[in-house]
């Protein structure tokens, strides 16, 4: 058992992120999960159009749905992290929001870093909207279809943070903590990121995939999906290491607990909107 435990708290330092790498080019896991996540949720998609009825949309809308969502998700995970995350830096570096290259200690390519989940669903939500909005398709109803399939696919975008070793959590002196290389001194830390790939992943998936057809308000699930997500967020970061240059924003709160509580706020105002909407003479 002491053998496993070794095994386990070292198991960060022994991954390498690359898979293979050519010359310049590099194919890394964190890509390949995302590549991963977004194929998932697609097949969940696909799966739910061909066997539920009432979404009114084929598999060459359902495409360009996703890839709308997905590209809204890029770049406003992007602009989230500058907004959220790192403001006054980017005031005063403006090209390296969209460029990957870093000029304030010299000119050097680094690569685009920094996403922000809260950004990227804000983005796929103002993505898919257009989408919806430009094909006369029913925004709710895409929303119902969508979100049940989204957690699923998270797990993989998490699973390449942890081989990524980023986004890694606080110290502590639990054996179930990890040596993570790019962790500042020596001490173990919460594994954060498997935290969220299991409980924002696989617990949430699974719950709203047994409740998506008990809810019969159009919208409903959008609700669920910001409230459930916003509440495991909240507790999990907790466990996660605040980035360095915020730290904690408001008393001992994170800013991704911050963000999580407006998520639910957000979603238990939806949800009674939508239920007055469906049930206007209550």
């Amino acid at each position: 058992m002491q053998g496993f435990i070794t095994w386990w708290q070292h198991l960060p330092e022994h991954m390498d992120p690359v898979i293979f790498q050519i010359g310049s080019f590099r194919l890394q896991y964190y890509g390949l999960m995302y590549i991963v996540a977004f194929v998932i949720a697609y097949a969940l998609a696909y799966r739910r159009i061909r066997r539920e009825s009432g979404f009114g949309i084929d598999a060459d809308q359902l495409q360009g749905l996703m890839t709308a969502m997905i590209v809204g998700l890029v770049i406003g995970g992007r602009l989230g992290y500058v907004l959220f995350y790192n403001f006054s830096y980017y005031l005063h570096h403006p090209l390296e929001i969209v460029l990957p290259f870093e000029f304030s200690n010299g000119f050097r390519f680094t690569g685009i870093t920094g996403m922000s989940y809260h950004g990227g669903l804000i983005g796929g939500l103002i993505g898919g909207g257009f989408f919806v909005h430009k094909n006369r398709l029913d925004f709710l109803r895409m929303a119902d279809l969508i979100f049940p399939c989204v957690p699923l696919g998270y797990t993989f975008g998490r699973l390449g943070n942890f081989i990524n070793g980023e986004l890694y959590g606080r110290v502590t002196e639990h054996p179930i903590g990890m040596f993570f290389p790019l962790a500042p001194g020596p001490g173990r830390r919460h594994p954060s990121q498997l935290y969220e790939a299991f409980f924002e992943g696989i617990v949430l998936f699974v719950f709203l995939w047994a409740v998506k057809g008990r809810f019969k308000t159009r919208g409903a699930m959008l609700a669920i999906y910001l409230m459930g997500y916003g509440l495991v967020r909240f507790f999990i970061e907790y466990a996660r290491q605040p980035d360095a240059h915020l730290g904690f924003v408001f008393l001992s709160f994170s800013m991704g607990q911050m963000l999580c509580l407006a998520m639910i706020l957000a979603g238990g105002a939806l949800l009674a909107v939508l239920g007055r909407r469906s049930h206007p003479g209550a």
